[in-house]
């Protein structure tokens, strides 16, 4: 994992760094030793450069207590994602759920 990852799709491609980013939810101000205990077929060194790809997408912020990092989420590049492409999708979505609807409704009638 060479590849320095800046923008936040680039970073939540891989589903280590997707895991990571939920467990920061959940528990915000996991140190790196924390985080990389909760993958025990990831090397700790694999687990920093996740980490680093996570804090160079800006998908997280690590604070420096003594010689520990503490990691917390920032989900505002998250929020960007949904807003500028995720938010396209939704009428289509929203079309789905409405057939889904009609059809249900059109089975329960031919039941009754």
């Amino acid at each position: 994992m060479s590849v320095k990852v800046r923008d936040p799709f680039g970073a939540i491609a891989d589903p280590t760094r997707r895991s990571i980013l939920e467990m920061l939810r959940e528990r915000p101000g996991l140190t790196a030793g924390a985080i990389a205990a909760r993958f025990p077929r990831v090397s700790r060194a694999a687990v920093s450069k996740h980490l680093r790809v996570l804090r160079q997408a800006r998908l997280v912020r690590a604070r420096e207590r003594g010689r520990e990092r503490h990691y917390s989420l920032d989900a505002r590049p998250l929020a960007e994602i949904y807003r500028q492409w995720f938010a396209g999708f939704a009428p289509f979505w929203e079309e789905s759920l409405e057939r889904l609807k009609r059809q249900v409704e059109g089975d329960a009638q031919d039941d009754g």
